[in-house]
């Protein structure tokens, strides 16, 4: 045993280790105006001294103007670009988001915008190594990555993991694996660098330490490497000095040099990364993050909903693409996806905190969207004088769905280019009517004075006990008003009569249960009668208003249920007159950064809205950006930062029975977290109210409203379509009335196959492109129609390379049909060459 470790030690005293140093933040976050002159002058004084860095693109523009000589002289040694230069640009993001929590072509665009920021005022610059301060992973990067060009990527955030961390792996080197196969060259956190003792933000391997270091070369890593990117503004310099710690030597690096130098030819092996090996965490439930959640998806969904809408303009109606405008839209909403809007919402001045720098944020993505698509229908119209409603579907499938207008005086129905009459109702001055209309394009209907609409199915009664029976021809539902309104049963009719609800279960369906700690503990909506408002009953629709309280407060849930449509649609108001104390109680009464217990963490204490299911040997599917997982968590619940477990909820999470036979999803309308374990239903979060990070109480401000849907299905996730499905609740059917209709009664700009999902489609001067998602499919040869023509068709990356030619097949009724192959969880990008009508 002397001997072994006499060995060890003397390994130890001669090994290199390897750190990676730089800069982290920008003029959003923090970036005092000398900190350019310092960078270049500490990098001149300290010739051995390399730096990477993830500054926020916007940062240099305001560096050049109040320091254009230091700017020049930072230009000057960033120059050098080689595996031997001294300076790389490792995270060019717009606004450094965590991406887990945004959706898959918002992070496409963070880097796209982020990259053309940087090269604009540093044309020399490679992106080569993927690297973040803070845990901004999601399961995807490996394919996004490359496909911008680069080669590597780090999974260490050492210094900064107050929002998390990522699952530690074994070896010094992996080839990260995304979901759809693709691969990149990767340094782990690794199954020694231990998260610190007596802190909530560190993992060993912040400074080099000899016990990290150490322990890495017992570990046989034969390149050891550590990591801090100090936040701008640190006056460190080299943040080890020397680099001269027990007895090793530690070089500063770039990732590329340590990559495409000293570790090229290290072992590595093959880590499938899964989404649950992001151990991330904020403060879920919280006032302020729900509404920073539900802004920006808001916003996410109205701009690509516009560009697609912007582009029908171009195709049909020679309209002029406007991209300045994209520009500024697209600016607002990376910013407000910047991750210190998620984890400090409350930093900065009164009236100018991160939370309120959102709302500016989204309002301008928001408004420019919305006069986007206010000139697309004026740019599709001709003018007739009668009155017509059009109906714009932005999603890649057809859709046959309800949709609601304010009812016009004069008429009763509608009817359809053939002149049928079609189902429909009138309800308080709306007018509801079936609509089909076709993949990414229009349909157009003729408001009439005499339409007689087939009789439809649904229909509302009163049973037994009081009880409400919801029929349409898809489900049966009961409601019980002596018991809060909740959900007795969900009977599935074309699904063999299948009940989904959870009798036996102690808490019942769709019930609001959570803890308030200064008001008596847990407090349930079933505890009190709800009063029961019928607010349309028709032949399409129904919608109920359930009025109910929860420990003194007065809550709303809308539920309505379509003819037709496998969802039931709840919006949740909550009318909070005071900031009450929900979840868990600060421990001791006393907030201490050390402390890994975090009263925020334990989801069984705050407010969820629960749904216990009579599904046997339930398993948990959740969607991410590009990716759905399938979950490997006995349970979501942790107590402690250094026992995190990725319980994030980022549009949907399916729970099926142990066979897959049956499932039933949960929609929510912003990026949160759930609840589930094998003796706890399904749970999403409504409220958290309490203290968060940094002794900063997250209350309760006003009222909170949420959406929400349930959708009961048959089979997995995949073969029931809950992808496709969630695309259309997200991308909501857009509907027009006008004295003018679009030159054709329909059209359809371009048709996905089943299992596809058309994530953008914009133009690069007359060039169409088209970003298509595998969310289904194998790899499997598959059709997709264009209702265009263009000169030809080519794959082209991220980054613009060229990729290989598409067949182009010109349709007999006009336009063009392609077929592609693609994995399941693959994204492709098609260039259309001088796309038109």
């Amino acid at each position: 045993m002397v001997t072994v470790a006499l060995s060890l030690t003397q390994a130890a005293s001669a090994q290199t280790a390897y750190y990676i140093d730089g800069y982290h933040g920008g003029i959003w976050g923090h970036y005092p105006d000398w900190n350019t002159r310092f960078m270049a002058d500490m990098l001149t004084k300290n010739p051995n001294w390399k730096i990477n860095i993830e500054l926020e693109p916007e940062t240099w523009a305001r560096a050049k103007a109040v320091d254009p000589s230091a700017y020049a002289d930072f230009k000057a040694l960033f120059a050098d670009q080689s595996l031997n230069g001294r300076i790389e640009y490792v995270n060019p993001a717009y606004a450094q988001s965590y991406n887990y929590n945004i959706s898959g072509e918002s992070i496409i665009r963070q880097f796209s915008y982020g990259m053309k920021l940087v090269k604009a005022h540093f044309p020399e610059a490679i992106f080569t190594s993927y690297s973040s301060e803070e845990p901004c992973f999601t399961s995807a990067l490996p394919q996004i990555l490359t496909s911008f060009g680069f080669k590597y990527a780090s999974l260490k955030n050492p210094n900064t993991c107050w929002g998390g961390y990522t699952r530690a792996h074994s070896g010094e080197l992996v080839n990260w694996i995304g979901p759809d196969g693709t691969g990149i060259i990767t340094s782990p956190r690794y199954a020694v660098e231990n998260l610190s003792l007596r802190s909530t933000w560190q993992t060993i391997a912040w400074n080099n330490s000899s016990e990290y270091i150490k322990a890495a070369i017992a570990a046989g890593m034969p390149h050891p490497v550590g990591m801090t990117l100090q936040d701008a503004g640190w006056k460190n310099g080299p943040f080890i000095g020397n680099g001269q710690k027990g007895g090793i030597k530690s070089i500063y690096t770039t990732w590329r040099n340590y990559f495409g130098n000293v570790a090229k030819n290290d072992a590595r092996e093959d880590w499938k990364v899964s989404q649950e090996d992001m151990l991330v965490s904020l403060v879920w439930g919280s006032q302020v993050m729900q509404r920073i959640a539900q802004q920006v998806r808001v916003s996410e969904n109205k701009l690509v909903m516009a560009e697609k809408l912007a582009a029908m303009a171009k195709i049909y109606g020679g309209a002029n693409w406007p991209q300045a405008q994209f520009d500024s839209a697209w600016r607002t909403l990376l910013l407000s996806q910047h991750h210190d809007c998620w984890i400090v919402p409350y930093n900065g001045k009164p009236g100018d905190t991160w939370a309120d720098k959102v709302v500016g944020w989204t309002g301008n993505t928001n408004a420019i969207c919305d006069s986007i698509t206010t000139k697309t229908v004026f740019a599709l119209a001709k003018l007739s004088k009668e009155t017509y409603v059009t109906v714009y579907n932005t999603t890649g499938g057809e859709r046959n769905e309800v949709v609601t207008i304010d009812a016009p005086e004069g008429f009763n129905g509608l009817v359809d280019a053939k002149g049928q009459a079609i189902p429909s109702q009138i309800k308080a001055g709306k007018l509801a009517f079936m609509a089909q209309v076709p993949s990414m394009g229009y349909a157009v209907y003729q408001l009439s004075a005499n339409a007689s609409p087939a009789a439809y199915g649904t229909s509302l009664s009163i049973v037994a006990n009081g009880k409400y029976l919801i029929e349409t021809d898809l489900f049966k539902i009961i409601i019980d008003p002596a018991h809060g309104g909740a959900i007795r049963s969900i009977i599935a009719k074309k699904l063999g009569n299948e009940e989904f609800v959870d009798k036996t279960n102690a808490r019942a369906f769709n019930e609001l249960r959570g803890n308030f700690y200064n008001d008596g503990g847990f407090r349930s909506s079933t505890e009190t009668p709800a009063k029961i408002e019928v607010l349309e009953n028709g032949q399409l629709q129904i919608k109920l208003a359930i009025k109910g309280i929860i420990a003194g407060t007065d809550y709303t849930q809308e539920l309505t249920v379509t003819q037709g449509q496998p969802k039931i649609d709840i919006k949740l108001h909550i009318d909070w007159k005071s900031n009450v104390g929900i979840g868990d109680a600060m421990p001791n009464g006393t907030y201490k950064l050390d402390n890994p217990t975090k009263p925020f963490y334990d989801d069984r204490n705050k407010l969820l809205a629960l749904f216990p299911l009579n599904l046997k040997g339930q398993k948990i599917y959740k969607d991410a950006p590009f990716d759905v997982t399938e979950s490997k968590l006995e349970n979501t619940f942790f107590t402690r930062w250094d026992s995190i477990k990725n319980n994030v909820m980022l549009n949907w999470v399916d729970v099926t029975d142990a066979k897959g036979t049956y499932g039933m999803a949960l929609f929510t309308d912003h990026t949160t977290n759930y609840a589930h374990g094998h003796d706890f239903p399904l749970g999403l979060d409504i409220q958290y109210s309490g203290m968060g990070l940094w002794n900063r109480d997250h209350s309760i401000t006003g009222p909170t409203t949420i959406n929400y849907a349930l959708i009961p299905h048959a089979g997995k996730w995949d073969k029931a379509g809950i992808e496709t499905q969630n695309a259309n609740w997200n991308e909501q059917l857009i509907t027009v009335v006008m004295t003018a209709y679009p030159g054709a009664m329909s059209n359809s700009l371009i048709k996905a196959p089943a299992g596809y999902q058309i994530s953008a489609v914009n133009f690069d001067g007359n060039d169409m492109l088209v970003r298509v998602y595998n969310t289904g499919a194998g790899d499997v040869k598959s059709k997709i129609i264009f209702g265009c023509n263009a000169d030809k068709a080519y794959f082209t990356e991220l980054d613009g390379r060229a990729g290989a030619v598409l067949p182009l097949t010109t349709l007999k009724a006009g336009g063009l049909i392609t077929t592609v192959a693609m994995p399941k969880f693959g994204i492709r990008t098609i260039r259309l060459v001088n796309a038109r009508k």
